[in-house]
């Protein structure tokens, strides 16, 4: 072989290292940057043995809205409530109004918001999905009391 391609060989592999390596920064960023909440959105999370929220009187015409989510499973958190914000994501992201510790969960995984007709669940693209009474989430869904989310291995109760 001529010296010449030896160099161009040594060159291209010097090229695909470079763009191996910068491709491998890329991943870690993009998985340990934090999303941005705003203070007013977070969550704010109550012991079972805590002071519980004041429910509104409903009227007979309609439901009353949902106003906490509670964890049911796994057993060791169970009885963890949150109460709904206006706008608030779930996920194992820092930045998440919930933090979900479960490897199968996304950095930012789900989330809830409200509209004129009340809360809503969506999920964010996760790659396990988003389950409300044992149904995948595809696009936002109403979400009412009763409702169970699972997110991974955690099951929630909106109530």
């Amino acid at each position: 072989m001529s010296e010449q391609l030896i160099d161009l060989l040594k060159l291209g592999l010097l090229a695909f290292l470079y763009l191996f390596f910068i491709r491998v920064i890329w991943a870690v960023w993009t998985e340990l940057r934090t999303p941005a909440v705003e203070p007013r959105l977070a969550a704010v999370a109550t012991d079972a043995r805590g002071s519980k929220p004041k429910r509104a009187k409903a009227s007979k015409r309609q439901p009353a809205p949902v106003q906490l989510l509670r964890l049911t499973e796994p057993a060791a958190q169970a009885g963890v409530e949150y109460r709904l914000a206006s706008e608030m994501t779930l996920g194992r992201a820092p930045g998440c109004a919930i933090v979900i510790d479960d490897t199968y969960v996304s950095q930012v995984h789900a989330r809830i918001f409200a509209d004129a007709e009340g809360f809503k669940l969506e999920d964010l693209g996760s790659t396990n999905g988003t389950y409300c009474n044992g149904v995948p989430v595809g696009g936002a869904q109403p979400l009412r009391r009763g409702d169970r989310i699972q997110i991974g291995g955690v099951v929630m109760e909106a109530s």
